[in-house]
């Protein structure tokens, strides 16, 4: 079970779930998983002989759960799954999985308005594998700096493994997903663009740079990035600004999804990992509750800096640091939770074994934190 299952399974009861993430973080294995309790059939687009029986509707009226795998491949996939809803409801619950095509073809779909609830499920985090899979203990860490959270290689818990399964997993993610997304004339030119942003976590990415050691269009880096983004390849954090000054820089940082995919130093390794803790938090917690959340980052010209910043309903709620070893309170906290009025700072140190408070800034050992339960109030 992952750390989903529970609530897509009250929702199905309701409405349909429509599921992406990232492709190999689980979502098939957590929809069969979801099937053997529930009694339902697994439906996947890409097999031919599926394809005929999707088409067809070709499943019984004792299924109880129906699951639709890759049916955005199907060029009239939005009518046909909301005529099929409309008509089957009473008879099935509806399941609709798939990763970026799904997400980005599902927005603005207002003939499906009222018709389902979204869930996005991200790979293994502190949290889910000490509360669900009940591991503990400071290996994890290490496990998800070095193999990443995806499942397949997390548990298989070899370096060299999880190496190879990276290489095939990119190579699909380029030739397959991106090729039936865009219209890309260069893949290995993409890839080139993809390798320099693993060389740049942690940092400001100004594309302009890299469309220039590239020599493409600032524009056309503008798009790669979007489309990487669209293919849950890598995520950006956005500076937060409202409310303070012009200084304020409005370049973004650019994280994956993959912490084995970052090529920098073990900082730049840390703050990817961390960074995939909190936009894992944050859209299940938009996911459960229903409120608005962004993760955004502070950095001005004069050099004052917070790692990440917590945006909830458009309102600042959390400061957050991440160090290695520092245990001492970054300064920028005093510089912007007075003029934000944040009240709750967060350094989270890896090398830390007791958290301390002081002037409302609260020091704490990272695996401690980041391995809070996803839906305990954090911010």
């Amino acid at each position: 079970m992952r750390y989903l299952s529970k609530y897509i399974a009250n929702d199905l009861k309701k409405k349909m779930v429509f599921l992406t993430g990232p492709r190999q973080s689980g979502k098939t294995t957590m929809v069969k998983d979801l099937l053997k309790k529930m009694a339902g059939s697994y439906f996947n687009w890409d097999d031919i002989d599926h394809r005929k029986m999707i088409l067809a509707r070709d499943w019984s009226d004792e299924e109880n759960l129906i699951a639709l795998d890759e049916i955005h491949k199907f060029s009239r996939w939005k009518n046909f799954v909301k005529g099929t809803y409309d008509t089957q409801k009473d008879k099935h619950q509806f399941i609709i999985t798939g990763s970026a095509k799904l997400d980005i073809y599902k927005k603005g779909q207002d003939s499906m308005l009222g018709r389902f609830f979204s869930w996005r499920l991200y790979p293994l985090c502190l949290s889910e594998l000490e509360h669900v899979f009940l591991e503990s203990g400071p290996e994890r860490l290490e496990k998800l700096l070095t193999l990443g959270g995806f499942p397949e290689p997390y548990f298989e818990g070899k370096e060299n493994f999880a190496k190879r399964w990276r290489k095939e997993k990119i190579k699909l993610v380029f030739r397959q997903d991106i090729q039936e997304l865009e219209s890309i004339k260069d893949i290995s030119l993409l890839e080139l663009f993809h390798q320099a942003l693993t060389e740049r976590v942690a940092g400001e990415v100004v594309l302009s740079n890299i469309a220039r050691d590239l020599e493409i269009a600032p524009k056309t880096a503008k798009s790669w990035l979007n489309v990487l983004e669209k293919t849950y390849s890598v995520f950006s954090v956005r500076p937060y600004s409202k409310g303070i000054a012009k200084a304020i820089t409005k370049t973004p940082k650019v994280y994956f999804y993959d912490n084995g995919e970052v090529s920098g130093d073990e900082g730049s390794r840390l703050e990817n990992l961390v960074a995939n803790h909190l936009l894992k938090r944050i859209h299940f917690l938009e996911d459960t509750s229903g409120d608005t959340y962004e993760l955004c980052y502070l950095r001005d010209k004069r050099g004052h800096e917070i790692d990440f910043v917590i945006v909830k309903n458009r309102k600042p709620v959390m400061l957050i640091e991440v160090k290695i070893s520092d245990a001492s309170r970054s300064k920028s906290f005093y510089y912007y939770k007075e003029r934000l009025k944040v009240t709750k700072c967060v350094q989270l140190v890896m090398d830390l074994k007791k958290a301390s408070t002081k002037d409302g800034i609260l020091v704490v050992p990272l695996i401690d934190w980041l391995s809070k339960p996803l839906d305990e109030e954090l911010f």
